[in-house]
């Protein structure tokens, strides 16, 4: 089977409406372009068709940070406060202690996201920062933080004296010619670009609105999500992550990306953190990548350094355009490096243990409810009424209980529904009951039993 006949096949099998798929290999691309870019229309999609990438735009402002650095402009070590001097955060010791490098590999200890209606300025976003819960001590733990890659774009406006959009251009997408990669809607309308689509409460795909996950002008998300591009310019950027660094980086800055900053546990999306960069081996082979999801769109990008293999899977569709892309991963990485990323075996239902971990776990902008009852134990993701009801924006839809298998040391993997294949792992405090559970590279407090 080629790529083509796989994409159109398990995109049919998923309704998803669109794809547009990417691959590099021994030097050649090869290119899957799949299904419309809307729902209803005829306008096929091809490999300049745009998408938003939601938080892969972290491997963007992640590589421009490292830019500065190799230039002596930033130091990894230092406090951000030397590059944000008003900088102010729930706890004050963390406000003073947070270093760059802590933002780079998300262990600054702050909560998700700030959300709800907010200044739409990268500016005004970091002056609301105090608002945001501190959830764990600087540099003691990983737990994934879009509010502190929007810090790492302050730090480059700061540094740069430039809006962070403008920085962006100068810094690498100019210099490594994206001509398709971009960040306001007005250049995104006049190239063809894909409408996300969301589910409605009877199962039926409506367009996404809006067309990212916030208001048009909205800048403060921009350097954690804000990217909207093609798989022939993230193509291109794959190229340069496994380049000599094109002039702009030292190689050995560029690789040194790659090298482990801080494991991470029972994590779908990797073994721990590069700087940005998602580390897992597959088969003995390390990979390196990162997704991202939007409103309606889904993003993944897969490196292989050893190799120089890339894919890029884009999808208009959610949550199931997010298990299209984790299909694509897999059967490229089997197709053509013959290499198989094995499930977990789960244990054997243990009442017990499904009583002790069923409950709520919260983050700011999430409910999750876990569940025993008979011998089944489930997981529900649910948006938080509170955010729903401050916005007009179709939010995507709750997650519906789905199955959830225990396996050793506290872990677990969702057997099924838009997050099946996902693992996680609860945590505990000192008396030993436990406190929190981590999903997705997050920590979620546990708030009731």
């Amino acid at each position: 089977m080629e790529l083509h006949e796989f994409v159109a096949a398990k995109a049919a099998e998923l309704g998803v409406p669109g794809a547009a798929v990417g691959v590099l290999v021994d030097g050649a691309e090869v290119f899957a372009g799949h299904g419309v870019t809307r729902v209803g229309g005829t306008e096929a999609i091809d490999r300049d068709t745009l998408f938003h990438l939601a938080s892969v735009s972290k491997t963007f402002t992640a590589t421009a940070l490292m830019r500065l650095v190799a230039l002596g402009k930033v130091e990894l070590d230092a406090p951000v406060r030397r590059y944000v001097p008003d900088l102010q955060l729930a706890d004050a010791d963390a406000a003073e202690r947070i270093t760059v490098l802590n933002l780079l590999n998300h262990t600054a200890g702050l909560d998700w996201n700030l959300v709800g209606d907010l200044d739409p300025t990268l500016a005004g976003f970091v002056a609301k920062l105090a608002e945001l819960p501190q959830i764990a001590s600087p540099g003691s733990r990983a737990s994934y933080s879009q509010a502190g890659f929007n810090l790492v774009g302050r730090i480059i406006e700061n540094v740069t004296e430039l809006p962070y959009e403008q920085a962006m251009a100068s810094l690498l997408f100019e210099p490594l010619g994206l001509t398709n990669t971009v960040f306001d809607i007005d250049d995104v309308m006049i190239r063809k670009f894909a409408v996300g689509h969301n589910p409605d409460a009877d199962g039926v795909l409506r367009p996404a609105v809006p067309w990212k996950a916030w208001k048009a002008g909205d800048r403060g998300n921009n350097p954690g999500g804000g990217v909207v591009s093609t798989v022939g310019d993230l193509l291109q950027w794959a190229k340069f992550q496994l380049g000599d660094g094109a002039g702009l980086l030292p190689a050995s800055v560029l690789h040194g990306m790659r090298d482990e900053t801080v494991a991470l546990r029972a994590s779908t999306l990797g073994d721990g953190f590069g700087i940005c960069w998602f580390r897992k081996t597959i088969d003995g082979v390390l990979t390196i990548g990162h997704g991202g999801s939007g409103n309606g769109q889904y993003a993944e990008l897969l490196v292989v350094p050893s190799t120089g293999f890339a894919v890029v899977s884009l999808t208009n569709s959610g949550p199931d355009g997010y298990q299209l892309n984790q299909a694509v991963l897999r059967w490229a990485l089997e197709h053509y490096l013959g290499l198989v990323e094995r499930a977990p075996e789960p244990l054997p239902y243990d009442e017990a243990r499904a009583v002790e971990m069923a409950g709520r776990y919260e983050n700011d902008a999430m409910n999750v409810d876990i569940v025993a009852e008979g011998t089944n134990i489930t997981l529900a993701v649910e948006i938080k009424p509170e955010l729903r009801a401050s916005t007009e924006a179709t939010i995507p839809p709750d997650l519906p209980a789905a199955a959830l298998a225990l396996l050793p040391d506290d872990e677990f993997v969702i057997t099924a529904g838009g997050l099946a294949g996902q693992r996680g792992y609860f945590t505990r405090g000192t008396d030993g009951r436990i406190t929190g559970g981590d999903l997705a590279g997050r920590l979620f407090a546990r708030t009731s039993a």
